[in-house]
């Protein structure tokens, strides 16, 4: 008799996907922001080495994150592994936070606590928003359906910004958990197995 493994396949191959495409995005992004600041800081370096690099650098990593992104979504749909994510009940968020808060909170194998949950759901809805903002600001005129929807231009712009921030920090409170629980890496390589 097999055991069941933790995280399927295509999940780690969509998660490392999402890796390559997130530095690639992120370190592009920074390269173009950095052309053209919003506020008053720049990034102390970025890739690509210049604004037309950085946005090619950028474009390749959106067109990554998409299609990985659909073949995600797809996945996720036809395996039922959405259902993972929902229900969202505010009052099971806030007692896993507060157990966390307290060290007392448990981990099981396989099973997304409320506050992964509404995390998770979180960085997927940034990740859309973050995408649309940013065809609306690399094509104006073309999608000006899409760009006035964000308020346009400018706006979009800060949209853009605002969420990929909020990305950056899931991608940094997840290294946190990662570090502070290493065990959890190991089957998002290999699979790992459930009891």
């Amino acid at each position: 008799m097999s055991r069941r493994v933790i995280h399927p396949w295509p999940l780690r191959l969509t998660h490392w996907l999402n890796v390559v495409a997130m530095v690639v995005m992120i370190g592009s992004g920074w390269q173009i922001y950095n052309a053209s600041p919003l506020f008053s800081f720049t990034f102390p370096f970025g890739l690509g080495q210049w604004l037309g690099a950085g946005i090619a650098w950028h474009l390749a990593g959106m067109w990554l994150l998409v299609f990985n992104g659909l073949i995600y979504i797809v996945w996720s749909f036809a395996s039922g592994h959405y259902k993972k994510l929902f229900p969202i009940r505010p009052r099971e968020v806030w007692s896993d936070f507060t157990g966390a808060l307290r060290l007392n909170l448990k981990h099981e194998k396989g099973v997304y606590n409320a506050v992964q949950r509404l995390l998770y759901a979180g960085v997927l809805f940034a990740g859309v928003v973050a995408v649309l903002s940013g065809l609306s600001i690399w094509k104006p005129v073309q999608l000006w359906f899409l760009c006035n929807l964000f308020g346009g231009y400018f706006i979009a712009r800060y949209v853009h910004f605002f969420a990929m921030t909020g990305i950056c920090l899931f991608i940094l409170v997840h290294l946190l958990l990662v570090a502070l629980v290493p065990k959890v890496l190991p089957p998002m390589i290999t699979g790992g197995r459930l009891p």
